[in-house]
């Protein structure tokens, strides 16, 4: 495989195209937010051409056409596995340690049926079951990744629609859990619910708790006001 400045090996087979392989994308969805779980996903699809198409970065697509996707690569994929890491773990051991727990999760999953998992990022979990790669931007380089991306990201903006039902007053049908303003303001008027991440600098600062320092708040990966 040739080098790529975007791409970390860890015991990948030099000899062997990955044209051939049996690849496990794996990306999530959540790990900015304020509230919910952060949900990753790994895909498998057999060798060669890929059996779904208008396959790209979750971002890039609308709702409506992630849902018509999830449900093809569902079908076409020869794995699939999605974990939720729920917010009780992400404020135990911060966002950065849950994601990669729910990534060597999610791999281990799928394991019996790849040959090599490969991470949208920069940072590989430990411990794996098989050869890996992290690639820098994967969700727009790699139909794995990306099939993955959409797995993830549909399964959490549905399951922020259940936390919705339970509490409509903070809107996390509109931000699913991102720290928009709309969201910052019913944090500040109604204080956090369980779903909320104490971890995270606002949340704290709604219970009238001193903010972690920032070398905590660069590990939990705050705090973005895009929603993806």
């Amino acid at each position: 495989m040739a080098d790529d400045v975007g791409q970390l090996q860890l015991g990948l087979p030099s000899e062997r195209d990955s044209r051939l392989l049996r690849i496990a994308g794996v990306d999530e969805a959540g790990r900015g937010p304020l509230a919910g779980p952060v949900v990753v996903a790994a895909v498998v699809f057999a060798p060669g051409r890929t059996p779904v198409n208008g396959l790209d970065d979750s971002k890039q697509l609308t709702a409506a056409r992630r849902e018509a996707l999830y449900e093809r690569i569902i079908e076409r994929a020869v794995a699939w596995h999605i974990e939720f890491v729920e917010v009780e773990e992400i404020d135990r051991i911060n966002i950065f340690q849950a994601t990669m727990a729910g990534m060597a999760r999610v791999i281990t999953a799928v394991a019996h049926a790849a040959d090599i998992a490969r991470i949208d990022g920069n940072s590989l979990p430990r411990r794996l079951p098989c050869p890996a790669e992290a690639w820098i931007g994967g969700d727009a380089r790699d139909r794995s990744i990306m099939a993955a991306s959409i797995l993830a990201k549909v399964a959490r903006d549905r399951h922020m629609l259940e936390l919705h039902a339970r509490w409509p007053q903070y809107g996390f049908d509109e931000h699913k859990g991102y720290s928009t303003p709309a969201h910052l303001a019913a944090l500040a008027a109604h204080g956090p619910c369980e779903q909320h991440r104490r971890s995270f600098a606002p949340v704290r600062a709604a219970l009238g708790i001193d903010a972690p320092d920032v070398a905590s708040i660069t590990t939990c990966g705050e705090i973005p006001f895009a929603i993806t």
